[in-house]
């Protein structure tokens, strides 16, 4: 496709939202003057949550052929792939290797933009975030997936023990929308939550929460200012992190800081809405109070400003769903293999800067993301059935993309055979994956250091 073709040919998903899709959205009342919430629209498979594991999860379901809508709360998906200016999508590579469709497509769509949108490492995509966001788009053009944005769920709708729709926030009020299978991708577990399937929360060892944000740096200053500057001006800004450091932005002259965040400032629940405000609040003091160290204790004063933050703190970690098998710290470490596989895991199992553990390439089961009790519902994403540990093994955007390229497959083969998560064949959800070039044979292996970077 020609570059300025390719630049004008998006939007196809959106125009299913501007014909078949706008309904009358007028809030009315009841006899008991009530609000009568309307039904914005009703689809085969919808996937809550626009993060790397809903667009997987969004793409796998919609290649299919199944109607699939995908809707985020922010006003662009990516997740913190998207608002955490410019850090690096780990684990979409690994070892250079391609890991399936949902993760080569994304890059396809990246690449067309030329080397100013992504650059690739030993298992990372390096992108510039505003050319991501409207990669994700042409993605979704691609395989017909229809979506919205600023849409955000705030409660299920139950038929007895199976969920059927979500209630949504929008510009008219509140509304439903329906589906046969639903997907939660909001990293918190935020719809099995509502339906709720069982959670679990490590509520005094969560991992930290993290502000991103973007420096520029035109003078000498480099990492290994970082502990003479946290020595100087650990008394005048005591909000700082033990450390951290400057890394380019794909292809471009400034940089994003990743770094400890609340690790040393309190253990903060992001789903209780009072620590998750706190938390939200001193982040953003703790940034100004490191860009100002660096500025006035780097020696560096006219030569680094504060360009950016994220939209919000980045969550590592909150509740987790507790499906029939849950993975574990052990799993991980082993290399663990099931024979009900549907996603593999790479990386570190890495806390957060609070630990970072070698581990060996293992196995998602199916079991891990179904909920317990409740029908209709998959999970997919860092929320997925795992541990404290377990979980931090598999909180990396590529492996959010794969357990959301499972679950979407698996939610239209549910949709198509009028069936529960629970009751379908896991050999048609691995035969699939498979054509769309997942290795499920992957599992035990060694990993390399640099896969941890």
């Amino acid at each position: 496709m020609k570059r300025r073709k390719f630049l004008f040919s998006g939007g196809l998903a959106t125009l299913w939202l501007s014909t078949s899709a706008c309904l009358n959205t007028k809030m009315e009342h009841g006899a008991n003057g009530k609000r009568i919430k309307p039904l914005l629209v009703e689809t085969k498979v919808l996937v809550v949550g626009g993060g790397p594991a809903g667009i997987g999860a969004a793409i796998g379901a919609a290649k299919t052929g199944v109607e699939t809508l995908l809707i985020e709360n922010y006003g662009y998906f990516g997740g913190v792939a998207s608002w955490g200016v410019g850090m690096c999508m780990n684990q979409m590579r690994p070892n250079g290797e391609p890991r399936g469709y949902v993760h080569e497509l994304l890059l396809e769509k990246l690449q067309q933009f030329g080397p100013q949108a992504v650059r690739l490492s030993t298992h990372q995509f390096y992108v510039n975030v505003d050319y991501l966001k409207v990669a994700v788009l042409d993605a979704l053009d691609e395989v017909g997936c229809k979506y919205l944005v600023h849409t955000k769920a705030v409660d299920v709708l139950m038929s007895g023990n199976k969920i059927e729709g979500v209630v949504v926030t929008t510009k008219s009020g509140l509304a439903e929308i329906k589906a046969d299978v639903i997907i939660d991708c909001t990293g918190d577990a935020d719809i099995a939550y509502f339906a709720g399937a069982p959670t679990m929360k490590e509520t005094g060892n969560l991992s930290p929460q993290t502000c991103l944000f973007n420096v520029t740096n035109t003078g000498k200053f480099t990492n290994n200012n970082m502990k003479e500057v946290k020595q100087k001006a650990q008394s005048k800004y005591p909000l700082m992190p033990e450390g951290w450091s400057l890394r380019p932005v794909s292809n471009a002259k400034h940089f994003y800081v990743n770094h400890g965040g609340t690790r040393d400032l309190g253990n903060f629940d992001i789903t209780d809405p009072f620590q998750f405000s706190k938390a939200e609040c001193i982040s953003r003091r703790q940034v100004v109070q490191m860009v100002e160290a660096m500025r006035e204790f780097g020696g560096i004063e006219n030569e680094i400003e504060l360009v950016g933050t994220s939209p919000q703190i980045g969550v590592r970690e909150s509740r987790r769903v507790k499906g029939a098998y849950v993975l574990s710290q052990e799993d991980a470490t082993q290399g663990k293999k099931f024979d009900d596989a549907i996603a593999w895991r790479s990386g570190f199992m890495d806390i957060g800067f609070v630990s970072v553990t070698p581990m060996k390439i293992h196995q998602v089961p199916y079991r891990s993301i179904v909920p317990e009790k409740v029908d209709g519902l998959l999970i997919a994403g860092r929320c997925i059935s795992a541990t404290h540990e377990g979980a931090s093994a598999g909180k990396s955007m590529g492996n959010c993309f794969a357990t959301g390229h499972a679950a979407g497959v698996a939610a239209s083969i549910c949709s198509k055979e009028n069936k529960v998560p629970r009751e379908i064949d896991v050999k048609k959800v691995q035969t699939i994956l498979m054509k769309d070039g997942v290795d499920l044979t992957k599992g035990g292996e060694d990993q390399d250091h640099k896969m941890a970077m």
